[in-house]
Order: C-alpha cells, then structure tokens, then sequence
C-alpha cells in the first residue's frame, strides 16, 4: 500500500479554527505522487473549516482507509497505481454504494481520457492540478455541501474529443426525454459547462429561475446533481 496516512488533521493550519458548533469538513487525499499529495494537503489542511483526516497514493488505499476515516469529501487523481481513481471513485461514489462518499476528481490532464468514465463512476466534481488553490477549495466546499462542480474547460472539451463515443449510435436524435423546450435548452447550457449566473445571462432570465428549472430538471430525469445532468445530456446527443 503507497503512502498511507490516516488522521493527519489541519496540517498548516496557521492557528485558525472552525467556528464554534460547525464541524470541518473532513477530506482525504489520495494521489500516488508524494510531493502533489503533501501540496494538497497543505492547502486544505490550512483552512478553518477544512481537515485533512487521511492521505495514500492508491485507489485501494483510498477505499480501504475511506471506510476507516469517514471523510466528507475525497480529493482523487485519475491515473493511479493499484487501483485507479476511476475504479476507486466507483467503489466509494457509484451506484448501489450503501454509503456514498463525495469525490473531486483533479488530474493534470485536461484532456484525461478518462474524464467521462470518472463522472459516470459517480464523481461529483472535476478539477485540473493547475487550477489556483481557492478553486480546489471551491471545490471542495461545493461537494460537500451537495452540489456538483466542473471545471468548464473540461466540460467543453468531452464534447469535442469524445463526443462520437458518448452520443447514442442513432445520431443523437432526444427519443423520450421527458423535459419542457426551455428546461432542454437549460440543460444543454449546464452541458456546455455554464454556471447558473451565465445561464441567466443567456436566456435573459433570473438566476433564482434558473435554479428553479435546474431543480426540476434534475427531479424529472431522476438525477442526482449536475454531474449526472451532464453525462445524460452527452449521452442523449442533446449537446452538438
């Protein structure tokens, strides 16, 4: 098992802490490169309402020390010795998992190969190794609270490269998809990789509408967050 720490606590965490009565989040991290993997807890374990409770540099050590630790969130790389993150993040975050775990992805490759397969295996966000520290922790923080993150470089990228091998074979026609004109054209915004803000910009509409729309979107498709609301639109063929 490659570099296996458990409950290493707030590293650097330059003598703040949580606000009274609100737990830190709890994060482990798990990247087989030691240098990157103490870098990014550094960074985490610095914050107030962050704790970095465990770090290994395989995707068998992240399961088996996620089922010891509890983490909130688990910061993973893709490619990984072992087991990699794709397999991993299934295992912690894929479908029939009796307790999911959170999972952001963050790789150094923008154009990983396996960005789909990790958002399908139940990832709920995706971020790039050279993104600055306060969009990890962005990213953190919005996992945790539920939501879903994409880095919109990412997004844009699965249509272009990938987009022949995501779409359905019968051309990407939207057979059955249960959604209003508008609430399709909110979802191939969100697979466009656009925030709700720029959503509302687009469509000249509200944010708090757009949330409205996402929320019903999301209920009608039976989807967890807009991850999933992504891998649907691609594999639906709604995004050209």
């Amino acid at each position: 098992m490659t570099g296996v720490t458990g409950g290493t606590g707030g590293t650097g965490g330059l003598g703040v802490t949580a606000a009274v009565g609100e737990a830190p989040i709890r994060v482990l991290v798990c990247d087989d490169q030691v240098l990157v993997r103490t870098g990014l807890a550094t960074i985490i374990g610095a914050q107030p309402d962050l704790e970095v409770v465990g770090e290994c540099g395989d995707g068998r050590a992240a399961v088996d020390l996620a089922a010891r630790v509890r983490p909130d969130v688990v910061v993973m790389d893709v490619r990984m010795p072992v087991l990699d993150g794709i397999e991993a993040t299934r295992l912690l975050a894929g479908a029939g998992v009796p307790h999911p775990v959170k999972v952001l992805v963050v790789t150094t490759f923008n154009l990983d190969e396996y960005v789909y397969e990790a958002l399908r295996a139940g990832a709920s966000g995706f971020l790039l190794k050279d993104a600055p520290p306060d969009r990890l922790l962005h990213g953190i923080r919005t996992v945790a609270a539920g939501a879903a993150l994409l880095d919109p470089e990412v997004t844009r990228q699965l249509v272009g490269r990938y987009a022949a091998r995501i779409r359905p074979a019968d051309g990407g026609t939207p057979h059955g998809v249960p959604l209003t004109p508008r609430e399709l054209e909110v979802l191939r915004l969100i697979a466009d990789g656009l925030s709700n803000s720029e959503i509302a910009a687009a469509l000249v509409i509200s944010p708090e509408t757009v949330k409205t729309f996402v929320s019903r979107i999301l209920t009608k498709l039976g989807l967890r967050d807009r991850v999933q609301a992504v891998v649907y639109a691609y594999r639906q063929g709604l995004v050209t």
